[in-house]
């Protein structure tokens, strides 16, 4: 009765020890994670981003590596009080060495992912990619730690492997218009014809910002401020136009006409005039262009010039093309500068002559 006794009384000693070893466990593994975030504020360079990412890393496989201590001291304690119980010590071994894996590759994978979130506004490929790569390195992290946990339970992963294979085959044939999006994304990312923020305008006439660049799709959102999602594979083959590639900045043409008896030397002043001083005043002009003038067209009742002012990006030349034919037009009116309405022109004596001309043809 006293051996008896004596055992419980150690039992429960020792599991008194495993509740202490787990507080003290998340104890230690909070003051790590509050180190970090110390370490995180009190970094001013690139380093506090590495111990932000560690911080929401480290935050959950800890959880579980605290629980896979536990286990191996249960386990430990098991052999101590020589409980003879072959399945249930086989089964906490699987359990112990499938936790460690999955500690391990849970780690790198928040790792990977977060370091992406982190860093996806500093680097333009991080930003076009992140989506596409968050995805598949979970899926490639997921996948090996099943074959790797599969093989530490003494299953063959040869055949697995195989059969993956086989039905990946059977799968990209039964999903290659989805594949088809998918590789057409992974194309779009890495040849950069378009990025997210910039200003496009589709074969179809449809013109917005890029959205987002998805595996299967890419979201435009147009103008009105409604989403126009387009399939990868049909926007990798169609002709689009990149308004903010290579630069934001395009020039902005604006036609003008002038009356036949205008001093065309003065008008071109007057233009330069009033283009410099929209470019130096206006919140979307390019200060640093120089504005040019090009008389092209004798049109029907007027002299058509062009004139060549530069806006920070696509969507501003609504605006400053505005604010430069008000103040062009005031300019016309103090200069006397006239735009000529269209005239057609009936030059009736010339038609009466040739009237005449014809009654007094003899006729045969």
């Amino acid at each position: 009765m006293d051996s008896t006794q004596l055992l419980e009384n150690q039992q429960a000693i020792a599991i008194a020890g495993l509740v202490g070893v787990v507080i003290v466990l998340f104890i230690v593994k909070r003051l790590i994670l509050v180190r970090l975030k110390a370490k995180a504020r009190s970094e001013n360079s690139s380093m506090s981003d590495i111990y932000r990412v560690l911080v929401l890393s480290l935050n959950a496989p800890l959880n579980l590596l605290i629980w896979v201590i536990f286990l191996l001291l249960v386990k430990s304690i098991v052999s101590v009080f020589q409980i003879e119980d072959e399945g249930a010590i086989k089964a906490l071994t699987i359990v112990i060495e499938a936790g460690l894996i999955i500690t391990l590759f849970l780690f790198f994978e928040r790792f990977v992912t977060y370091s992406l979130s982190r860093y996806r506004d500093q680097s333009t490929i991080v930003k076009n990619t992140s989506a596409i790569a968050g995805g598949a390195v979970r899926a490639l992290f997921a996948v090996l730690a099943i074959l790797i946990i599969l093989s530490t339970m003494g299953v063959s992963v040869t055949p697995i492997v195989a059969s993956l294979g086989i039905t990946s085959l059977a799968v990209a044939l039964a999903l290659q218009p989805t594949l088809e999006n998918f590789f057409s994304g992974i194309q779009l990312v890495m040849d950069k014809p378009i990025r997210i923020g910039d200003f496009i305008e589709l074969d179809s006439g449809e013109q917005g910002f890029v959205e987002k660049i998805g595996w299967r799709s890419t979201w435009v959102r147009m103008l009105p401020n409604n989403i126009v999602i387009m399939p990868n594979s049909k926007l990798s083959n169609s002709k689009l136009i990149n308004y903010y590639y290579p630069e934001r900045e395009l020039s902005v043409p604006v036609e003008v006409g002038v009356h036949y008896s205008s001093d065309l030397e003065h008008v071109e002043n007057v233009c330069l005039e009033v283009a410099n001083t929209i470019l130096e005043q206006h919140e979307f002009g390019v200060e640093t262009y120089q504005p040019f003038v090009l008389f092209h067209t004798f049109d029907n009742s007027s002299i058509n010039l062009t004139v060549m002012l530069r806006t920070r990006e696509y969507f501003n030349r609504f605006f400053i093309k505005s604010a430069f034919i008000k103040m062009l037009k005031k300019r016309f009116d103090e200069e006397g500068i006239v735009i000529p309405f269209p005239i057609t022109a009936l030059n009736l004596e010339q038609e009466g002559a040739a009237q005449s001309t014809e009654n007094l043809t003899p006729k045969a």
